[in-house]
């Protein structure tokens, strides 16, 4: 295998630029030449297959700091802070449901220069596979500098390490990267951690509900409303560059379908209808949203240009309902469901609208289609007296439950496309909440969020 020396003090910021480029010293850093491996795609001699990666041990204590200096990030300072962040990434790489971590509040705490130089007997006697180390620090700025490495405990060895530059209100970031990497580390798989969430938040009666659009952190936290519930707001999409949000408002009956700048504020009408229009998703190029619009009895799958100008094109004209369309990851393809057979099946097309076939033929009905990210799948929601989350091939074949619940319904899938995230509605209270489950369906839990949710969408790895 190869191997390079690698001097410690290199980091990196969010913004993939140096360190010293941030006006941080690499000095400041404890640094010794160590070596390490080339290859980054996946844990050599320790975890081989995804069975072994959920007895995986991994211990995260808390971040340590050269000296405990004021920040706005937390106001018990950078040592309290330490402990914040290995919390975060903690909760994230249990949360996943491959791993076996143990948290800060459960393990010592190293000194800084242990980040460097790890007291190897103190997690072996832990029966610790895996130890991540870090470090924080306050810049004259305000800014933080966080470090995070990860070691192989019976290796006594650096597998990866990296770092990065972020504002007070960017820590958790900081957090949820240093959680991806190791998550990409061990696993091979694409991160996922650094993400968010938009969300529909309902409150209020079952029959006069309040529907806002609301995005938060993929852990839930950061939560902030987008639409003052003054119209009624549904079906949100992130676009393929995480910048913009497409979703339905409705106010008196009168549908639109906007375009909402996530760093701006801005939000541009895409199209308008006095029709039921429902369910806009972006192409993968962003050029292109899809939407469902109900003419005269007949609803139809369009498309229409993201910047708002030109005119709708229609790329169903099936006798019936055809909505929900969700295109392939390369574009080629659009999966949707129909009605035109008599009950809600699943089917596909070119992107064009030509070759539209069924490719749903199991017992129940299927709505709600989402392409993953990688291609493989395809998400729905299944009807069969309850709603579960299920998944099939793009082909139809391969039918998998990943849920058993009375009523699951609208899949999106993480940026990965490991974990797959939907609303549950209770039975007797219509209260709705956002949970996930991964692809074994194994491991599912609720998302915190202040108010009831529904209609949850999962943007891509913020930049």
């Amino acid at each position: 295998m190869l191997v390079r020396s690698v001097l410690l003090a290199a980091v990196l910021s969010l913004f993939a630029a140096p360190v010293a480029a941030q006006g941080v010293s690499p000095a400041a850093i404890p640094a010794a030449p160590i070596t390490v491996p080339e290859e980054e795609d996946g844990l050599s001699g320790t975890v081989t297959d995804e069975s072994a990666w959920q007895d995986l041990g991994i211990a995260i204590p808390a971040f340590a700091t050269n000296r405990n200096e004021p920040t706005p990030a937390n106001s018990q300072g950078t040592a309290a802070l330490g402990v914040e962040l290995a919390r975060v990434i903690f909760n994230d790489l249990r949360n996943n449901g491959l791993f076996r971590p143990v948290g800060p509040d459960a393990l010592p705490r190293p000194t800084f220069p242990q980040i460097t130089s790890p007291a190897w007997g103190t997690w072996q006697g832990r029966s610790a596979e895996m130890l991540v180390h870090g470090y924080v620090q306050a810049g004259s700025d305000d800014r933080l500098t966080v470090g995070c490495y990860l070691y192989d405990v019976q290796l006594q060895q650096e597998l990866v390490r990296e770092g990065w530059v972020v504002t007070p209100a960017d820590w958790r970031r900081a957090a949820h990267k240093c959680a991806d990497l190791v998550y990409s580390r061990l696993s091979g798989e694409s991160p996922f951690f650094d993400s968010k969430i938009a969300y529909i938040a309902e409150t209020g009666p079952k029959d006069n509900r309040v529907k806002r659009l609301a995005i938060m952190d993929s852990d839930g936290a950061n939560h902030r409303f987008i639409t003052n519930g003054q119209s009624t707001a549904l079906t949100p999409r992130y676009s393929p560059d995480y910048s913009k949000i497409a979703y339905v408002s409705y106010l008196n009956g009168f549908a639109r379908i906007y375009v909402y700048d996530i760093g701006t504020g801005r939000q541009t009408l895409i199209t308008q209808s006095p029709n039921p229009t429902f369910a806009p998703r972006w192409s993968p190029d962003g050029r292109w949203i899809l939407y469902s619009m109900a003419v005269a009895g007949n609803t139809d799958i369009y498309r229409v240009s993201a910047s708002g100008g030109g005119t709708p094109q229609r790329l169903t004209d099936a006798p019936g309902i055809d909505v929900g369309g969700s295109y392939s990851p390369d574009g080629s393809q659009i999966v949707f469901e129909s009605d035109r057979s008599g009950n809600q099946q699943i089917y596909i097309m070119n992107a064009d609208g030509s070759n539209q076939r069924r490719i749903s033929f199991f017992g129940g009905r299927a709505a709600t289609p989402e392409w993953s990210p990688r291609g493989d799948l395809i998400a729905f929601t299944h009807i069969a007296g309850d709603l579960r989350i299920a998944v099939m091939s793009p082909n139809g074949g391969g039918l998998r439950h990943l849920t058993n619940s009375w009523q699951d319904e609208a899949p999106t899938w993480s940026p990965n496309g490991r974990i797959v995230q939907f609303f549950r509605t209770q039975r007797n209270s219509g209260e709705a909440s956002i949970w996930q489950v991964d692809l074994t369906g194994r491991n599912e839990r609720r998302l915190p969020t202040p108010v009831g949710a529904s209609d949850p969408a999962w943007g891509p790895v913020l930049p």
